[in-house]
């Protein structure tokens, strides 16, 4: 995990999404899914999967609507921090992600002001919000669990384009192989 400074692209609006944790405090079912994944070094998924990490927010006030981004099944993803801050504030065990959806280039500026550290990218087939890389039993030809960091996220940006090229490519199959690439930023919060 890193925390990284430069210049961000314009072209690029960053979007907030509130989720539940999922690491080992979560007991028999981080247990069930850590030996499913097969994922050694991972820590926590921390990740846009609404399997495994649900949004918070999951059902829309009259006021939400006026801060998310209304479109491509991205409901639960708001385009305001503060208001996403105070909409979740009573809740525990949460982790406030920025993200930059399907950027040109790696994105070294986190997407907000605060301690947002850059945690990977994720590969998310939209629709149903699956992450191809921790919630698919993997794709040992396009990419090996290995190269996963403790989050089961992608950290080299250009890694991650390869990845999400190469799965419709080689699974044409495969529902959950046609994804979006986001980048993942963490709020650590105090």
């Amino acid at each position: 995990m890193t925390r990284a400074n430069g210049n961000r692209s314009d072209a690029v609006t960053p979007l907030f999404v509130a989720t539940r944790r999922f690491d080992s405090a979560d007991g028999e079912g981080w247990k069930r899914y850590w030996e499913w994944a097969k994922i050694p070094q991972l820590t926590e998924v921390l990740g846009l999967d609404s399997a495994l990490c649900p949004s918070i927010v999951t059902e829309l006030s009259d006021e939400d609507w006026n801060h998310i981004v209304c479109e491509d099944f991205r409901l639960n993803y708001f385009l305001h921090l503060d208001y996403l801050k105070e909409r979740t504030r009573d809740v525990g065990r949460k982790n406030i992600l920025g993200l930059y959806r399907n950027p040109e280039s790696h994105i070294t500026i986190p997407p907000a002001h605060g301690y947002f550290c850059f945690v990977g990218h994720d590969l998310i087939e939209e629709q149903t919000q699956i992450s191809a890389l921790t919630n698919c039993g993997g794709f040992p030809d396009v990419f090996q669990n290995t190269e996963l960091n403790r989050f089961g996220l992608v950290e080299i940006f250009d890694r991650a384009c390869e990845i999400k090229r190469q799965l419709p490519e080689r699974h044409p199959e495969e529902p959950h192989a046609d994804c979006e690439l986001y980048a993942i930023w963490r709020l650590e919060e105090a």
